[in-house]
């Protein structure tokens, strides 16, 4: 079935506001879910941002969260790197100033203006994935500050909980059954991030995070100011403040995919931080080793499909990308590029208009191996 036509009006969408959807629907009738689902695919259609409220997580969760996260980002920069994220094999720690970026290529343009700290879903030492060498799970580095690790992973296991939810809205919109994906979650490298932008004295025209879709199939932030800018399709940024009692939630790049183009992952960025904030976005993923492809009903008989990916290389291809750690190994041969890779930014808005610009509709779909 052809969506060429739509996807690519879709797309180019000038939205100039971020719509609201409640999705407390999802926990009742069929009807209800259905309804709920349809909210979700227009948001995803049009604008590919949405604000969600109705999750049933708990706000006394996030107020724990931000509270060690302060005394976190509040320890002296030696204390923080004694869990820097280089000392780590499956991308789990503290990321100073400076850490990500372009810098690596090119030492003269600004770095982020951020310090983060990067989890996932904490497993044991001795996990067979790990011990085999997968480069995104496995179990957290954790600082000497008592009651971190208990209090964000009980922010994770909520918030991953309700992202299941999620993402039996978004197979439902997409013309699936609800658990379709279902199945695909069960070790999944949903990455949280705790991110810290200090008070900038100075904030005119300044970068807290580079222009950027995001690698995973949706992100679910809370933040706690304003900051987050999303690009439409008329190549205008459109602010997205804080919700009370909502999460940001975005279209990524596997949803992007799995839609063919219908839904965008769209292009954001944090920009002008007047004022001292921090940033919670949780990635939500499907396992590693899972070929996301275009959904049948969405694929295009001229052949300009998206490209087939493994979500966890993808992730990690895009993640060494951007990481200098990672970039210095792989350099030095300690690691290597996944066998299929894309470049930065070859999703959202921004890539879609310049493959409008030049005419071209989607990209080509390589042959990969079945799926594990």
């Amino acid at each position: 079935m052809s969506r060429a036509s739509s996807a690519t009006a879709n797309s180019l969408s000038s939205f100039q506001q971020i719509p609201v959807v409640d999705v407390s629907g999802l926990f009742g009738s069929a009807a209800d879910r259905q309804a709920v689902a349809d909210e979700l695919g227009k948001a995803a259609r049009e604008v590919g941002f949405l604000y969600v409220t109705g999750s049933g997580v708990s706000p006394v969760l996030f107020d724990e969260l931000l509270a060690v996260t302060k005394a976190f980002f509040a320890l002296p920069v030696e204390e923080k790197m004694k869990v820097y994220i280089g000392n780590s094999s499956n991308h789990r720690g503290y990321v100073p100033t400076g850490e990500e970026g372009g810098y690596v290529k090119n030492p003269e343009k600004p770095v982020d203006l951020k310090e983060a700290y990067d989890l996932s879903l904490d497993l044991p030492a001795d996990d067979p994935d790990y011990l085999a060498g997968n480069p995104m799970v496995g179990p957290n580095q954790w600082p000497d500050l008592p009651g971190m690790a208990e209090t964000v992973n009980r922010y994770y296991d909520a918030v991953l909980s309700f992202g299941k939810t999620l993402l039996q809205g978004f197979a439902m919109a997409l013309g699936e059954p609800a658990e379709r994906f279902d199945a695909m979650v069960t070790k999944a490298p949903s990455q949280l991030r705790l991110v810290h932008y200090p008070y900038d004295p100075e904030p005119s025209d300044s970068i807290g995070i580079g222009a950027h879709t995001d690698f995973e199939v949706f992100t679910l932030l809370k933040p706690t100011a304003p900051g987050l800018e999303v690009l439409n399709g008329a190549g205008e940024w459109i602010d997205a403040p804080p919700m009370a009692d909502a999460f940001v939630v975005n279209i990524a790049d596997m949803l992007e995919i799995w839609s063919n183009g219908e839904f965008v992952s769209t292009t954001h960025r944090v920009r002008k931080v007047a004022e001292e904030r921090y940033s919670f976005p949780l990635f939500f993923n499907v396992d590693y080793d899972v070929l996301v492809s275009p959904l049948e009903r969405f694929r295009r008989e001229d052949g300009t499909n998206k490209v087939s990916l493994r979500a966890g290389e993808h992730l990690y291809a895009q993640t060494i990308q951007a990481f200098g750690y990672l970039q210095r190994r792989l350099a030095d041969g300690t690691i290597s590029m996944p066998e299929v890779w894309l470049e930065k930014n070859s999703f959202g808005r921004e890539a879609e208009l310049k493959r409008s610009a030049s005419g071209a509709v989607g990209a080509p779909d390589p042959t990969l191996a079945a799926s594990a």
